[in-house]
């Protein structure tokens, strides 16, 4: 599982109650009703989660883009 993964993964857990993303072919596992405020606060939770995985990764220079 990539690191991306795993941080959805924990976002499903804590905010939506949702044990994994992977699919089970199964409609009530693959299936969920969320509350939309719960909703609200996973899509807060990824933003946030993607700003600061942005903010620390390295950011290419126009030497680095030029390269290629």
């Amino acid at each position: 599982m990539n690191q991306i993964d795993t941080v959805l993964t924990l976002i499903a857990r804590k905010h939506l109650g949702i044990d994994t993303l992977q699919t089970r072919h199964a409609d009530s596992l693959d299936f969920h009703d969320v509350a939309v405020w719960c909703l609200k606060d996973a899509l807060e939770a990824a933003f946030k989660a993607g700003v600061e995985l942005g903010a620390s990764s390295q950011k290419a220079t126009e030497a680095d883009i030029a390269k290629d």
